[in-house]
Parts: C-alpha cells; sequence; structure tokens
C-alpha cells in the first residue's frame, strides 16, 4: 500500500472521537428539530396514523379508530377538521411527545458534563427509535396503498414508510453512542478505584 495512503488511512482511524460527537448532535439534531414540529398542527395531523395505529400510542388518543376522515395534507387547513384533531387530544399528545423529544436531545448533548445523562439519552434515543420502527408494522400508512398501480403493499413503502425506515439510522447510532458512554463510565469508575489504592 502507498506510504501516503497508509498514513492518510492511519490518521483518518484515530478520528472516532469526531465521529462520535458528530453523532451525538446528528441525534440531537433530529430530536430537536422533530421535537420543536410537534408544537406545530401539521406535524402533529401528520403522526396521527402512526399514533391511532400503534397498540403502545393509541390510548392516548380520544378516537384513534376515527382518524382516517379526518386526515390532513401537509399545509392543508381544514377547520372542521382541526376541530376534531383537538378533540381527540392529538395536539396536546403531539406536545407531550415534543417536549419528551426535546429532552432526550438535551440528554445526549448533556454527554461532556455527564457520562452518565447522556447515556440515558442514548437509551431514550435507542427505545423510541425502536418504537417509532415499529410503526412500519402498524400502520397502514407506511405502505403504498393499492389504488390500481402493481406496486402496493410489502415491500413498497410509502413517503410516511420511508422516513419511518430511516430511524434504524437512528436506532444504530444511538446504540453507538450509548456502548461510548458505558464504556467512559467504566472507565471513570476504573481510574476512581485505582486512586483509593494509591
Amino acid at each position: 500500500m502507498n506510504s501516503k495512503l497508509q498514513t492518510l488511512l492511519g490518521t483518518f482511524s484515530r478520528t472516532e472521537r469526531v465521529g462520535l460527537a458528530l453523532m451525538r448532535f446528528a441525534i440531537a439534531l433530529v430530536f430537536f428539530w422533530i421535537g420543536g414540529l410537534k408544537f406545530a398542527p401539521y406535524e402533529a395531523d401528520s403522526i396521527t396514523p402512526f399514533v391511532a395505529n400503534s397498540p403502545v400510542m393509541s390510548f392516548l388518543y380520544a378516537h384513534p379508530e376515527a382518524y382516517k376522515v379526518h386526515l390532513t395534507h401537509e399545509g392543508e387547513l381544514v377547520p372542521a377538521k382541526r376541530e376534531w384533531q383537538n378533540s381527540n387530544h392529538t395536539y396536546r399528545v403531539s406536545h407531550g411527545l415534543g417536549v419528551v423529544e426535546i429532552l432526550i436531545g438535551l440528554l445526549v448533548l448533556s454527554f461532556p458534563l455527564s457520562k452518565r445523562l447522556g447515556l440515558v439519552g442514548a437509551i431514550l434515543a435507542f427505545v423510541t427509535t425502536l418504537v417509532t420502527l415499529s410503526f412500519l408494522f402498524t400502520t397502514p400508512e407506511a405502505w403504498v396503498a393499492a389504488l390500481g398501480d402493481a406496486q402496493h403493499g410489502f415491500p413498497y413503502l410509502s413517503g410516511a414508510g420511508r422516513l419511518v425506515l430511516k430511524d434504524s439510522m437512528m436506532l444504530a447510532g444511538a446504540w453507538i453512542i450509548g456502548v461510548d458512554a458505558a464504556r467512559r463510565i467504566v472507565a471513570e469508575g476504573a481510574s476512581e478505584s485505582v486512586r483509593r489504592w494509591i
């Protein structure tokens, strides 16, 4: 192998900490942005099919079984549907999810100040993403509907399904930063034990 290339690869291989910092920032950014959008009615409306069909979350809505006739497209304002979403607790639930997501972003970013809080953030990001990925199995709108085209159902993900599938990267990233936080906590504990013995 060319010595310059080997040197470059050697240098690149020692930048693991940069990758971990970027991963933490990226995960926090997604949680902050999506969490902030949960306070906008269009985002709350758009998550209705996911929450209404989830066996873990549907109890949060007053009328999860009736969501289909009250859906709107992003950017569309239909006052009667907005009123129904309000009575369904759609906005209240969305605001609560937004607070949780922003909190997870803060915990993930807290890692330089507290490894333990950073670990809690990584675990919550992992669990949240597991719930989100479960929507692929519970939400009919995650798949292309049978409207006449030959490509529908599995494996043809709709726009919503493609968005959910991307969370598999978030799941992997949360695992990586969680392992790093756990490793650092263990190392700090080992260092503390050595100091006590000296």
